[in-house]
């Protein structure tokens, strides 16, 4: 009897015990809950962070300018982007030294314009100018533009201007400096289409002198597929100036030179 007593004792203790064990099942399972609480929490903060990090990335000079209306260029632009240039390497004076008058800018496009209404408008007199140019290895206009396929499209845009003149194509892409400057020594050429670059290169290696040069007019306010102009390009712009250094600016202080912004 006192054998099936204790039994029954240590059966109800191993029922307590058991009973023990079991109970704090529910509390353990709150605890493995929390941490899912946090753990789902996480994901969110991080997830916020990203997003916040992609959208600063993504803010490039295409977004700016997909947002804003087209404004088109006028001279204090391209006097303010010289200065902006110029401003690290020259003094106040060397700078003021850049400024040129306001004689020099012919009327800038308001946007309105195709390319052969904007040259009439700026040179209503071509035609006799064009007749009296006799002068090999240079142009009566050059027009500057961002890149060889633009400079094709700009010479079919501008048939009706052109007329009978004869027009070069001065760009690098499969075409040789040697060649653009056999053409130029060959015949006269009244119209240069290109890029600032081969141009810069071909001034620099005597085939072609600017002296004659009575218009240069900037492809200024068309935009790429990446919504930039020309200026915006920074080879591009560069190139632009090293350009205007080789004798335009000195030739626009002489008043023998217009400047275009099309």
């Amino acid at each position: 009897m006192h054998c099936e007593a204790s039994d029954g004792e240590e059966g109800g203790r191993d029922t307590e015990v058991m009973q023990q064990e079991t109970v704090p099942l529910p509390a353990s399972s709150k605890k493995t809950k929390q941490p899912k609480e946090c753990f789902l929490i996480q994901p969110k903060d991080r997830k916020d962070n990203t997003t916040k990090t992609r959208k600063r990335r993504k803010k490039k000079i295409t977004d700016v300018l997909a947002k804003s209306e087209p404004k088109p260029g006028v001279p204090e632009d391209l006097q303010k982007l010289m200065k902006d240039y110029y401003s690290s390497s020259r003094s106040v004076i060397e700078l003021e030294e850049l400024n040129l008058p306001d004689s020099c800018f012919l009327k800038a496009n308001d946007l309105t314009h195709s390319l052969s209404s904007y040259l009439k408008e700026i040179c209503p007199k071509w035609v006799k100018l064009r007749k009296n140019h006799s002068e090999k290895k240079s142009v009566l206009m050059l027009i500057i533009c961002s890149s060889a396929i633009r400079t094709l499209e700009l010479i079919r845009s501008m048939t009706a201007f052109r007329g009978d003149s004869k027009v070069i194509k001065l760009f690098a892409k499969h075409i040789k400096v040697q060649e653009q400057m056999k053409l130029l020594e060959k015949r006269v050429v009244h119209l240069g289409v290109g890029t600032p670059g081969r141009i810069k290169e071909l001034v620099k290696q005597g085939g072609l002198n600017l002296n004659p040069l009575k218009f240069l007019v900037f492809d200024w306010n068309w935009r790429d597929q990446k919504l930039r102009r020309m200026m915006d390009i920074p080879e591009v712009r560069k190139e632009v100036f090293e350009l205007l250094e080789m004798g335009v600016l000195s030739l626009c202080k002489s008043e023998s030179l217009k400047l275009g912004l099309f």
